[in-house]
């Protein structure tokens, strides 16, 4: 009987171990990288693991954006609709009599 505790205490003693070791890996592998991608402003890609630096797209199509250009117009607000009153009752022919 003895020899049975034993070995279960032993047993369990190692999957906890094991355990341990792989949520710390996942922490240091994932985790931390990720929390401290995510602290300086980039994008994680997990896929991957890699920190991405988020590029505007006019880096890629060449075209500045101008701040001293006029703001487009803005489009005219339509007027509000009213709802049209319900159509008066038809007097039934029924009733003519």
């Amino acid at each position: 009987m003895n020899r049975t505790i034993d070995r279960l205490k032993l047993i369990f003693l190692v999957i906890f171990a094991l355990c341990c070791v792989v949520i710390w890996g996942y922490q240091a592998l994932y985790v931390w990288p990720r929390n401290k991608c995510e602290a300086m402003g980039d994008w994680w890609d997990w896929h991957d693991r890699v920190c991405a630096v988020p590029m505007p797209i006019w880096r890629f199509t060449g075209r500045v954006p101008n701040p001293e250009a006029p703001p487009a117009p803005a489009a005219a607000k339509p007027s509000p609709v009213k709802p049209a009153a319900p159509a008066p009752a038809k007097p039934s022919a029924a009733r003519a009599g």
